[in-house]
């Protein structure tokens, strides 16, 4: 009895099977030899000594990291709740930008001129407008506070680019759907709440991960606005050792945390990939 018949295998599946192996293994061998190259071959340059005092001093790491890791709590706070605001701002503009009836026109305009101002201002250009023109109003203690229109400007910009995606999930949703609940008596507001909506929000969660984790690294730009987060906390470490070793370590945490989330993403990706096939 063949091999692959006995293993309960199709000619087809192990031929498959074979080449994921094979190209598992010249991954694997490329990518020692890759690494081999840089370990062997950056050392060799004429600047490297400089470069790795200033840049990879495990002495300064060793002393601003844990300081780093505790204005990173700021970075957290910022993004947890800046993120739900994105989501249901995201939602109602692209509902707005959804609607059907002809009352509801406005909303459409609103919609589209929203998500065509946030998504065409850069975001840092967003952050500086909003975080020092609103308290340029003269505005009473805390509402002046570069925290709280900080993390407007990220919440309007995101939001732009938030409901787009949900634009997206809902025209993915096959117009005869809506046209049978229709014909079941549905409202529209029904249709959308029951029908439309549970299936488009399922089809844009890889998406929305994405825009999660450029988020959590979007915060670092209100720093330039006064906060002290982890981008600016390395920043005083830098001027305090004549050192870039802290911006290191904050890549390092950045990476601690948006890496996971990113094979996450991948992995809902490849999932859904697998669920349409």
């Amino acid at each position: 009895m063949p091999k692959y018949k006995a293993a309960g295998m199709t000619r087809r599946e192990l031929y498959e099977h074979q080449q994921r192996r094979r190209s598992l293994i010249i991954a694997g061998i490329s990518t020692i030899c890759v690494v081999v190259t840089i370990i062997f071959l950056v050392p060799l340059a004429p600047g490297w000594e400089k470069v790795q005092k200033s840049f990879f001093n495990g002495a300064v790491l060793t002393k601003t990291f844990p300081k780093l890791l505790d204005a990173f709590r700021v970075n957290i706070m910022i993004f947890a709740w800046s993120a739900p605001a994105i989501a249901i701002l995201g939602l109602m503009i692209a509902l707005a930008r959804d609607a059907k009836s002809p009352a509801l026109f406005p909303l459409r305009i609103f919609g589209a001129a929203f998500t065509d101002i946030f998504r065409g201002v850069p975001v840092i250009l967003t952050v500086y407008l909003i975080g020092f023109g609103i308290p340029g109003l003269g505005l009473p203690r805390p509402w002046n506070s570069p925290f709280i229109w900080g993390s407007l400007a990220l919440i309007l910009t995101y939001s732009a680019y938030v409901a787009e995606i949900f634009r997206a999930g809902i025209d993915s949703v096959h117009p005869s759907q809506r046209s049978a609940a229709l014909s079941l008596g549905l409202s529209e507001r029904q249709v959308m709440k029951d029908v439309i909506l549970p299936q488009a929000i399922r089809n844009v969660v890889p998406s929305q991960m994405n825009m999660l984790i450029a988020l959590q690294k979007d915060v670092s730009l209100l720093s330039f606005i006064g906060p002290v987060e982890i981008f600016r906390q390395a920043g005083v470490y830098k001027s305090l050792f004549a050192n870039f070793t802290p911006y290191v370590g904050a890549a390092i945490i950045f990476l601690i945390v948006t890496i996971p989330a990113t094979r996450y993403a991948d992995y809902l990706m490849a999932r859904q990939m697998r669920e349409r096939r």
